[in-house]
Parts: structure tokens; sequence; C-alpha cells
């Protein structure tokens, strides 16, 4: 065959591979807005994501799996999922095509295959939905609303319905709040609309009301006044860190549960995947999803304990800047923390090495931990020096956390990460609250020394996991087919 033939002939092949992520894209949507029904590809998000997105995320799951993922197959299978009847659910489509490819014997087409895999989801329980109140609005609160936002669907899980502000709140302050929301120098423009409604002191949001009320102390809002009612309120101030002081937003009229986005004193610290089934949403009302980095380390933590056992271990986070540091040097309550986070290296300390023992209470006094603060605005990285009791090797351990990241309770929380090149900046924008660097790992030549690196978007990854525990908290839920 000429080289002209060759070209044109793949010229077709891309037209089709195209025109068929078209059709991939309309089937997810119709799924979400008139069913529920969130497809993901390996825990990747698939709303509202362009045509070479939808491919790239194809091209990354077939060399995850070692296998073909085709764009043609996963239109296959959707459109099964679209024929039949379905409750409102959360289902990996790579998952599912990985299967059918390794089962297509057993099955006469991709509806059958598709109905026999999810049959339990008819067994399902009904969801009702949940009002949310987000109280603080700084950079994990205006994550969680753009994703609480963009993925409210039917909204048949979380419904924002409130921010809570401190301050007066009138039409210059709710158009700098309308502004924030929409422009993000990390994580880049917000993909919706955010307008002002003055009169009624609210955003309208994807063309959804949700008010934004001013207070300087929580117990004093009446939320049933906004015809909010049983709410869960997402504390992001980190103004309230005890249960005493937690205690106080259940004192406000509409309240019903409490998350606090940061570690909690006398309150259940939980990382989603690894310690939630522990604590009944139904005879607990305050919640902390602990820390950023306590997300990140412990569900690989988890992992190696499981498989290998740890003797003892130090975790050092290199961890962007925060706003707690000082943008220029100036008087802080901590000395280094007062020096320049932008032009310095920073070493401080970090209480995930012991916070990880409050979700995995079998490493008690097994780790120490510190932290450097770098000059990078997102995206940090974790490093894990562990002591084993089993002997492993590169290649092993690698394929441990492959099975972690595949299937079982933490496929949601690692990300299993096979790039050569893996900067920080690539990290940024992952839902998953800890990538594990498979190309970066080390093993002693006794094989129970391992040098674990764990990148995490500190604020997207984290917010993922706030989301994720929020829905366990107000039981919303839905079937899931991981």
């Amino acid at each position: 065959m000429s080289n002209t033939k060759t070209y044109e002939k793949e010229l077709a092949f891309q037209a089709d591979r195209r025109r068929a992520t078209v059709e991939f894209i309309k089937v997810v949507s119709d799924l979400w807005y008139d069913k529920s029904i969130e497809l993901v590809l390996f825990r990747n998000q698939l709303i509202d994501r362009n045509v070479s997105e939808i491919l790239n995320l194809h091209e990354y799951a077939g060399a995850f799996v070692q296998k073909p993922i085709s764009i043609f197959d996963s239109v296959e299978i959707a459109q099964a999922i679209n024929l039949l009847n379905f409750p409102p659910a959360k289902l990996d489509i790579g998952k599912l095509t990985y299967e059918y490819h390794l089962e297509e014997n057993k099955y006469n087409n991709a509806t059958s295959f598709v109905a026999d895999k999810l049959r339990d989801a008819q067994n399902s329980d009904e969801i009702t939905p949940k009002d949310v109140v987000l109280y603080g609005f700084g950079r994990i609160g205006r994550l969680l609303a753009r994703e609480l936002m963009t993925r409210t669907g039917t909204g048949s899980q979380l419904r924002l319905r409130a921010i809570v502000t401190r301050g007066k709140v009138d039409a210059s302050v709710l158009e700098k709040r309308a502004s924030l929301l929409r422009n993000d120098s990390v994580h880049g423009d917000f993909n919706g609309t955010v307008t002002i409604d003055e009169v009624n002191s609210a955003l309208l949001i994807n063309g959804t009301t949700v008010h934004v009320i001013a207070a300087d102390t929580p117990e004093e809002i009446d939320y049933t006044e906004y015809n909010i009612n049983d709410a869960l309120i997402i504390d992001n101030t980190g103004a309230f860190r005890d249960e005493e002081a937690l205690s106080r937003h259940l004192k406000a009229k509409g309240a019903d549960k409490v998350l606090l986005t940061a570690p909690g004193k006398g309150v259940p610290n939980i990382v989603h995947g690894v310690n939630h089934n522990n604590y009944d949403p139904d005879t607990i009302d305050i919640f902390s999803a602990a820390s950023c980095t306590t997300n990140a380390i412990t569900p690989v933590l988890k992992a190696v304990e499981d498989s290998l056992g740890i003797v003892h271990g130090h975790l050092e986070t290199i961890h962007a800047y925060t706003n707690d540091q000082n943008l220029v040097d100036n008087m802080h309550k901590k000395y280094r923390r007062g020096r320049a986070a932008a032009l310095n290296m920073v070493i401080t300390e970090t209480g995930a090495g012991k916070a990880v023992s409050k979700a995995l209470p079998s490493l008690e006094g097994k780790l120490t931990s510190n932290a450097i603060r770098v000059p990078v605005p997102n995206g940090s990285l974790a490093i894990l020096k562990l002591e084993v009791e089993k002997a492993t090797s590169v290649d092993g351990f690698n394929t441990i956390m492959k099975k972690y990241a595949l299937e079982g309770n933490l496929v949601e929380q690692i990300k299993y990460e096979i790039s050569d090149e893996l900067v920080s900046s690539d990290i940024v924008g992952s839902p998953a609250p800890s990538i594990y660097d498979s190309k970066a790992t080390i093993v002693r030549e006794d094989g129970k020394g391992l040098v674990l690196y764990i990148w995490y978007d500190n604020e997207y990854g984290y917010s993922h996991q706030v989301i994720r525990l929020a829905k366990y908290i107000s039981k919303v839920r839905r079937y899931t087919y991981y």
C-alpha cells in the first residue's frame, strides 16, 4: 500500500473515532441529565469533556490495563446502559469494557452483558436529596461549589443551597464572590455560568439560586427562612476545629450535620475509602475530612500495611504554599512561615504522620513526619520511606498498587500513574487524592525498605474526598460499579 493510501486510511479512521466520540459524549450526557447515571473511565470524569480529552482518557485506560480500550467499545457499552432501566448510579465504563472483552464469549451482545453485570443495581435504596451549605468560601469552598454545581444533574444527591460569609453582602461583594468563582488562577475558568441576584442576595450558578448569607456566628442563622432544611453544613473556615465549636452549627435552625474540611479534635477524622464505614451517620452528627496530606498518604499506607506490614516509616511532604504563609517577608506566629512563600522553600511541620493512626490504628506511633512548603501554588508530593515486614521488589510492589487501583475499596482514592515524565503541574485537576508514581518507586536490595512517591492536588483531589464523604454522611451514595 502506498504512503498516500496509508495516510488516507489513517485520516478516515481518525474521523470515525471522533464521530464515535461525539456519540459517546451525547450518551454520557443523556444518561446523566435524564437518568442520573454518571459514567466514569477508570474513575476519570467524563461529563463536560471534549472529544480530544475523551480520546486521551481512552489511551491512558488502555495503557493502564495493558489491553486496548476502544472508544467504539465504550459507545456500545454506554448505549446498552442507556437501553436498560437502571436507577441512579455511578458506573466505570472502563472496567465494564475491559470485562466485556475478557468475557465476551459468555454473552450474545453488550446489552445482555450489561444487564448481567449490573443486575444488583435494581436493589439499590432510594435516595433523598440533601441540602448543603458552604460555611466559608475560600479555596476549598469555591472548588466544592464548582464541583457540586457541575455535578448537580437532576438534583438527586447533594444540592448546594447557600454560602455563608462574614461581613455585609451587597452588590459589590456578590460580584467579587462571583468573579472568584468564575476565574481561578490555578484551576482555570469555571465551566458554567455565574451571575448575581442582588435583590435576593444570591449567586445564580448555572441558573440555580445559591443564597449568600452574612453571619458572624453559626448559631444566629435560620436556614429555614431560605427553605433550607436538614442541611449538611460544610465548614471551610478553619475557625472551628473541635467538637464544642463545631456543635454551634447544629444550633442553627435547619442544620442537621456538620463536616469540617480540616483535621478536627474530638470528632471522627475520616479518610473516605479507608475508615468511613466505621462511623454511622445515623448516630454521629459531626465529622472531619482530615487534611489533604492525610487523604493522600493514608490510602497508600493501608495498601502497604495490608499487603506487607509496616514496621516504621517517615513522611516528608513537599507541599505547595498556602494562604497561611506570607507573600512577602513579614511577621508570622511561626518563624519560617513568615518568609516570602513564592521565593523560598520553607521547612515546617505537619501532623499527617500522627493523623494517619486515626484512620489506621495499627500505625499508631510508627510514623514520623515533616513538611517543606515550596514555591508552587498547587500540586504537592508526599515521600514515604517505609520499613516493611515482608520483602518485595519494584515490580512486585507495583503489582500490589495496580491491584488496589483497579479493584476494592480504594479505587476512587488511588490513581496508578504510568508516565515517565510526571511533574507537579501534571496532577493539577486530578480527582484522586493519592496518585502513586509507579516509575519513581525505590526498593532496597533486601526488599524491606521502600521509598514511595505520592502526588496529590492538595486542593482539587482533597475537595473530591470531601464530596465523597459528604455523600456518605448524607446517605446519597448511588449504586456504584468500579
